[in-house]
């Protein structure tokens, strides 16, 4: 397996995974929204993508990351916003390998560090992050839909 920066030549590769992704969110199909969110997002460097690809070159996972700041710390910190692996490639190292390579962003750009949400029936995702030394922080999370 390989891990790598997205960039925009990568977006048909990855739509059909982000679409999954939103799927397992109870959201509708929509490969072409899909497609154009993940094209706007990397055209304009607005997130980094990672992308996980099995040997033969199929793309089987993806992270995307959003760059925010800390303004307590001073420093830029990163929402790990989505994470994904298509459920053949599940349980093979996937979503390790690309929480690490998310991980390893933060180091290279001198952040404060990532944060990330999840469902709260989630299990296999919130026993991953924890066994790779993600904590709650025991905020109260809040959020107005506008």
């Amino acid at each position: 397996m390989v891990i790598r920066e997205a960039a925009l030549e990568d977006v048909d590769r990855l739509a059909p995974l982000f679409d999954g992704y939103r799927q397992f969110y109870r959201q509708p199909s929509d490969p072409e929204g899909a497609r154009r969110f993940l094209a706007e997002r990397l055209g304009a460097r607005e997130s980094r993508v990672f992308v996980a690809e099995a040997p033969e070159g199929r793309a089987v996972g993806f992270v995307q990351l959003f760059p925010s700041f800390s303004s307590v710390s001073m420093k830029r910190l990163w929402i790990l916003n989505d994470l994904f692996v298509a459920p053949e490639a599940r349980r093979t190292g996937v979503a390790r390998a690309l929480m690490e390579r998310a991980r390893q962003l933060a180091v290279e750009t001198g952040a404060k560090g990532l944060i990330l949400e999840t469902e709260s029936h989630n299990a296999p995702a919130k026993t991953l992050y924890e066994e790779l030394g993600w904590e709650l922080d025991g905020t109260h999370h809040y959020e107005l839909q506008v």
